[in-house]
């Protein structure tokens, strides 16, 4: 475990998908990222922090298939909308996909914006944006991992994508 600014803390964590960076406050998952960094060693084990501890365990599970939703206060950093566009991610169930247009008309905007915000999310899985599709049912754009390989991964891991 490692100390963020003003009192955050992160650690990293292997998964089958990549290294994860994850980072808490004193409240709140505020980030999951895949960690670019080679030299940083996972500390999955003893994350030290309660709510990391809770993400790692809550995650190892959903890795395994034994979990499919997640029970962690998230506080992602933003805007309103960008926050109301990770609500609306969070909503979309396990196993299914909506596409930026879904979201936008819940949201009452425009499909690019909602795009923008998804591709802004900063905490990959937890608030998954893996499940957002292009309306010709393409993948769309996708920045954690590998890009579009690990979203693929991703959807199909939890059964949404067969191919």
């Amino acid at each position: 475990m490692s100390g963020g600014r003003d009192g955050d803390a992160s650690c990293v964590m292997e998964s089958p998908f990549g290294r994860l960076r994850i980072a808490a406050n004193d409240s709140a998952i505020i980030r999951l990222t895949w960690a670019r960094e080679p030299e940083i060693p996972a500390d999955r084990a003893k994350p030290g922090h309660p709510l990391l501890a809770r993400a790692v365990q809550q995650l190892e599970e959903y890795f395994a298939g034994t979990r499919r939703d997640f029970d962690l206060p998230l506080d992602p950093p933003g805007g309103d909308f960008q926050k109301a566009v990770c609500r609306a991610i969070q909503e979309i169930p396990f196993g299914q996909t909506r596409t930026y247009g879904d979201l936008a008309r819940g949201l009452g905007a425009a499909p690019q914006p909602v795009g923008q915000g998804c591709g802004g999310n900063p905490i990959a899985i937890l608030i998954p944006c893996h499940r957002v599709m292009a309306a010709d049912g393409k993948l769309g754009g996708f920045s954690g991992g590998r890009g579009p390989e690990t979203k693929l991964a991703l959807l199909r891991h939890e059964g949404a994508i067969l191919i």
